[in-house]
């Protein structure tokens, strides 16, 4: 059974989405929906895709026969109004990250898609990388004991340009926030996912490398979970040449770090058999940057796996993996931590 997709949004992340579809049997792309006809055409072109609907408009994406879901790839703040539409006209919706630019968006497609009884994800992809499923299993196992301390570095590099191109990054209404809200949030869910909810905050955040932003290109935030544990973010577009983002997770019984999608530290109080081949397992650079000095050197098989899940959990009647709400509280928080850097206080999350 064929499952169609239509993209609204026809810029470097709806690659990514065409690219993961292709991967997926059974999947197809029936509609590009782009701010112009050409921008579509030229999308499909390239994408080598033929027989899809190229089109400015969302009605008729929408309306093309076999359309089953809507992909939203459009900037950040734009993304509310093409969700809600699509869940009106029946259509199960996946949003690029972020959700949207503020919590209170966030929950406008997640009340939409309820109304209309379709299926609602955010992409997050890291969540789908082998070497975070092995730690998040260890969590879960609690191989840990008790977590004492997470900690995430996001510390990249985007020149000038990046933000000058295309009239919307760095832009306050569209990118909703800077170094955080854009490349850092993959990792912040992460931290959400291993870690559990956060109870406080407290953080500063700084333009330093750039100009004509109205948003941050650096941050760092102190956290304080509802567990007792605490945590560390550093995120950052202002780090030349750019370095590897990285996850750590410390307990009491064992400690694991992770750059990029390679392990650098995986060590437990009590050592089990399955330990050494998961080091071997992941001890291997992939050789690739992970966006750390360019946005398009990311692999696309994350949003394979997150896509196909999507579908799976559509024909199953089950929730995807990555849902509405999963993607709300990542933008909650760094909500918060705008708060906190703005007021100069500590900021509580209900």
């Amino acid at each position: 059974m064929t499952f169609g997709f239509a993209i609204i949004g026809c810029g470097m992340i709806a690659r990514f989405h065409c690219k993961a579809i292709g991967d997926i049997p059974g999947a197809r792309i029936i509609a590009l929906i782009g701010r112009t006809k050409e921008s579509a055409q030229k999308l499909a072109a390239e994408m080598g895709l033929v027989d899809v609907l190229c089109t400015d408009s969302l009605t008729d994406g929408l309306a093309a026969p076999g359309v089953d879901a809507l992909i939203v790839t459009t900037p950040s703040g734009a993304h509310k109004d093409a969700a809600t539409t699509a869940a009106k006209a029946g259509k199960h919706v996946v949003v690029e990250k972020p959700l949207e630019i503020t919590s209170d968006r966030c929950t406008a497609i997640m009340d939409a898609c309820e109304r209309a009884g379709v299926s609602l994800c955010t992409i997050f992809p890291s969540r789908f990388g082998d070497a975070n499923l092995e730690l998040k299993a260890a969590i879960d196992a609690g191989r840990f004991g008790r977590l004492t301390l997470g900690e995430t570095t996001i510390k990249w590099w985007r020149d000038q340009r990046y933000y000058d191109e295309g009239g919307w990054k760095g832009t306050q209404a569209l990118d909703g926030g800077g170094a955080l809200m854009n490349q850092a949030i993959h990792n912040v869910d992460l931290l959400l996912w291993m870690m559990g909810p956060v109870a406080s905050v407290a953080s500063y955040k700084a333009n330093l490398a750039h100009e004509r932003i109205e948003v941050e290109d650096t941050a760092v935030a102190a956290l304080q979970f509802q567990s007792g544990a605490l945590g560390v973010i550093q995120a950052t577009t202002s780090v030349w040449p750019g370095l590897s983002k990285t996850i750590s997770i410390h307990g009491n019984k064992g400690s694991v770090t992770i750059e990029q999608d390679d392990l650098c530290l995986w060590k437990f109080q009590e050592e089990l058999p399955i330990d050494a081949s998961i080091r071997s397992r992941f001890a291997h650079k992939t050789g690739e940057s992970g966006g750390s000095s360019n946005p398009g050197a990311i692999s696309h098989g994350g949003h394979t796996r997150q896509l196909a899940d999507f579908i799976d959990a559509i024909r199953k009647g089950r929730k995807p993996f990555v849902d509405g709400a999963e993607g709300r509280r990542s933008v909650a928080l760094i909500e918060a931590i705008y708060l906190s850097a703005n007021t100069g206080k500590v900021v509580r999350l209900d």
